[in-house]
């Protein structure tokens, strides 16, 4: 029985476990990426780890989220990273050059490696044909320092895709389609492997579309074939030495499969307030709109930005409408200024952001009250633009660009023919934002610098014999780590304070938990399913430790912050029974006596409600890494123990 890609690479990188779905695996990563927001804890935790030099083979730090200095606390971490990065091995990408997804994908991505990076879209890096995945700083940290990542060993879904998109249908328009019918639950536990004679006529920025937004489904990663349009993109990058074909086998076997004709695909666009409800773009004609947004690291490609200014050429943005475009990347923004793309679009109104997250994350370019916006971005949730009540829909840059010049939702199928745009034969090609480490022998005299907005990471204990403690807070389905630790101009500033950042904790949905939760002094939060979808940030664990937050008692978890509330030492438990979660209000009285115990003894547990008098059973669904780190009191605690 053959191989899917994706266990052909998992295979190769296997260090400890076996490839037996749902079991844990553990897996030697080559490549790591951080970014500023998350960037600062996780190099904060690899200084604790002791090690002195990467381990990795290539390890890149990048500025692309709080490049807004308001303020000394953004420049000050900027300052931080770099020096850590010079002293300890890995590569500093400076504030301009771009976005990290797009310029790893440029820069550093290799076909057949393993990446992990500090942010929830890291799996653009399968558009190469690579197994990245998105994850909380600490697991960065340790695999920068020679450590194994573990992951359950995921199914494999297999997307067959035929056909070819239809002019003006865009690769936005595939991972929509799949979000559709999958929901942003729907690849929880798998990998997504795209296969099938429509991938041919994918290029790779339209191919690391599609796999950034993966992320959106919940899955692991996802992933394309490394073919004959990765070699000619790599060799287009100066980098055709990294190239490797690779594939599934013929007789692969998956766990699911998925088939899409791309031919019969239509513009279409996520609505508020989530990425998976998505209408067609035809439904929504003529509703008028307030502001557009183009970039992100879902869509700021070369490719992205020349349809944008071929649609944009001779006409002027809708004076009812503010136009935002954001280059993903140095590259970008340089070969645009080159050939006369950046002239046409601030010739039609455009205003032209830094090649840098911004808008996505809230940095900036906040809508209008109740305002309509339309982003070529990777999520929509409530209050993640900056403006709590904005209505943002996530669609194509074709469509945004079209919906600019009108001022209302347009289907860019009403353009007529479509523009014959290619990828070029050679990108330009400058990497002198790139800063690389210092050599070794030099490492001893490079002095890191710390501002007084650095505090250190909060102290995590070792597993209580017994939690008894009330609940500070009751969610229901979907929250987000936007809900849990908003982003933000105001916010992400304080992401090297993790007793400042605090105060903003679940401000979303209830502005007294912080304080309530430090009256307590020690706490449970219960939730409903999803909890914890969204950006990898390890601030919506550690916030919630900083105040107390013992244990989390959910329906269900995103993979991603399950394993960052073990890391951080917080215990994630689901209800065994599903309507028990009903029968809990705020503040009721949880117990849970010989906790380690009956970790230890199976994943059945339970817990009494003390307000209420009745016993319910909660799961803990953790391999025997994970009860040993929760033990020790999270992954920093057990990795010294056992280091």
């Amino acid at each position: 029985m053959g191989q899917t890609l994706t266990e052909k690479i998992l295979s190769a990188h296997l260090v400890e476990g076996e490839m037996v779905k749902g079991s844990e695996i553990g897996i030697r990563i080559d490549q790591t990426l951080t970014q500023d927001a998350t960037g600062t804890m996780a190099y904060l935790e690899f200084e604790a780890m002791g090690v002195p030099r990467v381990k990795t083979e290539r390890s890149v730090a990048y500025i692309d989220h709080n490049t807004l200095q308001n303020g000394f606390e953004n420049a000050d971490d900027h300052r931080f990273i770099g020096s850590v990065c010079k002293k300890h091995g890995i590569y500093f990408s400076r504030p301009g050059n771009g976005i990290c997804h797009q310029v790893h994908l440029e820069r550093f991505g290799i076909p057949g490696k393993t990446l992990i990076g500090s942010d929830s879209h890291t799996p653009t890096g399968g558009g190469i044909g690579m197994i990245a995945i998105g994850a909380g700083g600490m697991d960065v940290a340790v695999a920068m320092g020679g450590g194994t990542y573990y992951i359950t060993c995921p199914k494999v879904v297999k997307v067959n895709l035929t056909g070819k998109l239809q002019p003006w249908v865009a690769a936005k328009d595939v991972i929509l389609e799949v979000l559709k019918r999958l929901s942003v639950k729907g690849g929880v536990g798998k990998v997504i492997e795209y296969c099938g004679e429509g991938v041919k006529t994918l290029s790779v920025p339209e191919r690391a579309t599609i796999t950034n937004m993966g992320a959106e489904l919940g899955a692991t990663t996802s992933i394309f074939p490394s073919d004959e349009i990765t070699h000619e993109f790599l060799k287009a990058q100066g980098r055709e030495d990294a190239y490797t074909p690779l594939c599934a086998d013929a007789d692969a076997v998956y766990d699911e499969e998925v088939n899409i004709d791309l031919s019969k695909l239509e513009p279409l666009a996520a609505c508020p307030h989530s990425p998976d409800n998505v209408k067609s773009v035809s439904e929504l004609s003529g509703m008028k709109i307030d502001q557009v947004c183009i970039g992100s690291c879902t869509n700021s490609s070369l490719l992205d930005m020349m349809k944008v200014a071929h649609i944009l050429k001779g006409k002027t943005v809708n004076p009812d409408v503010s136009l935002a475009i954001a280059p993903g990347s140095k590259q970008v923004l340089n070969m645009l200024a080159n050939n006369g793309a950046l002239a046409i679009m601030i010739d039609a109104g455009a205003r032209i952001l830094e090649s840098a997250c911004g808008p996505c994350i809230g940095m900036g370019q906040s809508p209008n009250s109740k305002g309509i916006s339309l982003r070529t971005f990777n999520r929509n949730f409530e209050g993640r633009s900056g403006t709590k009540d904005g209505q943002i829909y996530l669609v194509s840059p074709e469509t945004a660009a079209i919906s600019a010049l009108t001022g209302v939702f347009t289907d860019p199928r009403t353009l007529g023919d479509a523009a014959d745009i290619t990828l070029p034969e050679k990108f330009t090609i400058n990497d002198n934002m790139i800063v690389p480490p210092a050599d070794e022998k030099d490492m001893d005299s490079i002095e890191v610098l710390r501002g007084p907005n650095i505090k250190p990471f909060p102290v995590s204990e070792p597993l209580a014999e017994t939690i008894d403690a009330k609940c500070s807070l009751k969610v229901g389905d979907n929250i987000t780590t936007d809900h849990i630790m908003p982003a933000g101009a105001k916010i992400l500033p304080l992401r090297s304070n993790i007793p400042k950042i605090s105060e903003f904790c679940f401000a979303v949905c209830d502005e007294k938990f912080h304080d309530r939760a430090l009256e307590l002094g020690k706490s449970i939060i219960v939730g409903g399913s999803n909890y914890g979808q969204g950006s990898s940030r390890e601030h919506a664990a550690l916030a919630p430790l900083y105040l107390g937050v013992k244990a989390v008692i959910v329906k269900s978890f995103a993979r991603i912050h399950m394993a960052n509330l073990i890391n951080a030492g917080i215990v994630p438990l689901t209800f065994a029974n599903e309507s028990d979660y009903d029968k809990i209000d705020q503040m009721d009285e949880l117990k849970i006596e010989n906790i380690g115990k009956q970790i230890a003894n199976g994943k059945v547990i339970k817990v009494t409600n003390v307000t209420k008098g009745f016993d319910f059973e909660v799961n803990a669904d953790l391999s025997d890494r994970q009860k040993e780190m929760l033990y020790a009191g999270g992954l920093l605690n057990y990795t010294k123990q056992n280091s």
